[in-house]
This record gives C-alpha cells, sequence and structure tokens, in this order.
C-alpha cells in the first residue's frame, strides 16, 4: 500500500483557469452533497480533519488542491445535488466541475462518488454518462458501505450495473469504501500508485 508521508493543502480555485500550474497527475473526487467525501479524503491521507466534513451538505464550493508525497494531487471538487444553494451557485459549481474534468491534461482519474443506500439517483447517473460521453478517465467509488447489509449492497451494485450497462459497453472501475469501518482506502491508493506509474512512464 501506498505509505502517505506528507500531504500539503497547496490552493482552493473557483474555475480551471484558477488552478495551481498543471504538472503532477491529479485524482479527483465529486459527488452529490453528503456522499461522504470529505471524510473519505481524510480516510485517504490518514488525516483526520484535512478535509473538513459538516452535517450541512454542499460546503465545499471551490476546486481544492491537495499535494501529496510531493509527488501526485488529490482534488476535491464542488459537490452537486441538494447544497442548500441557489440555482445560479449551484450552476457555477457545475461549469467548475466540467471545465475542470474536461480540460485538466493532467487529470489521471476522477473519481465519482455514490452513495451505496440509494438506488441510481438521476443526477448521478447524469453526471457518470456525461463523463464517459467526454472520455474522462473515470471510477466509480460507493461510500457508506457500512450503512448496508452484504445482501443489500450486492441489490443496489445490481440495480446500478443494470443502469449502467444501457450506454457502458464496459463498465467503469468500482470501489466500495466505509470511512466509520476504515475501508477501501488501500484499493483505491493502489489504483493511484499504479497510475502514477504509468504517468511517469509516458
Amino acid at each position: 500500500m501506498m505509505d502517505i508521508q506528507s500531504v500539503r493543502f497547496i490552493k482552493s480555485s473557483p474555475d480551471l483557469k484558477s488552478c495551481p500550474p498543471a504538472g503532477p497527475p491529479e485524482y479527483a473526487f465529486a459527488g452529490r452533497s453528503n456522499v461522504g467525501k470529505s471524510s473519505l479524503l481524510n480516510l485517504l491521507v490518514n488525516m483526520k480533519n484535512l478535509a473538513k466534513t459538516s452535517a450541512t451538505p454542499g460546503k465545499t464550493r471551490l476546486i481544492n488542491h491537495y499535494l501529496v508525497n510531493e509527488s501526485w494531487y488529490m482534488v476535491d471538487l464542488p459537490g452537486y445535488g441538494y447544497a442548500r444553494t441557489g440555482k445560479k451557485t449551484r450552476d457555477t459549481f457545475l461549469t467548475a466541475i466540467g471545465d475542470y474534468a474536461l480540460h485538466r491534461e493532467t487529470l489521471g482519474c476522477l473519481f465519482i462518488l455514490i452513495d451505496c443506500r440509494h438506488k441510481p439517483l438521476a443526477n448521478d447517473l447524469e453526471f457518470i454518462n456525461w463523463a464517459g460521453t467526454g472520455q474522462i478517465p473515470l471510477a466509480l467509488v460507493f461510500t457508506k458501505t457500512d450503512k448496508l447489509s452484504a445482501p443489500g449492497l450486492d441489490s443496489n451494485l445490481t440495480i446500478y450495473k443494470k443502469s449502467l450497462a444501457q450506454s457502458w459497453e464496459e463498465l467503469p472501475v468500482m470501489f466500495f469504501t466505509s470511512s466509520f469501518n476504515r475501508t477501501g482506502s488501500e484499493e483505491i491508493l493502489k489504483f493511484i500508485e499504479k497510475s502514477n506509474e504509468s504517468y511517469r512512464n509516458k
């Protein structure tokens, strides 16, 4: 497993042009508000308060860059969904996410987080299919797996796969995480480590 030796907050940016200069590979995390994104980011780097968690959905409003091991960026993207913001603000979030995901040349993977407790939600499916159409490298991360029984998780996953199979020839890579049980981070970090090796060998 990747050894996390250092994590540095670099910058919060309102849009792509304000982001740090492109350089190291970047791994961005996006999802509906209240999907558990901040908890997952903290789990990945084994820190309690790197990304601020909140009971109020939609607190991440900027593109946040963290430099990990001085060699790759972990990027926290604004949440989408039912954040308590006006339509204009939500549209700004989506524009920032879209511009970043489509045009950031060093984006190694866009991790789209999904609350495993829910059946496929329209805005999740729209976002996943939008990213696929844009040929953005992506993976799906099902969060809060401790909240479901194994049969319940299998059932929801089967429904998700059937929904995605309607528009995907080959399904994206999938990860299963629980910040409460501290599971799933090792698999994601192994994926990032392998991707970093490929990036260095280009």
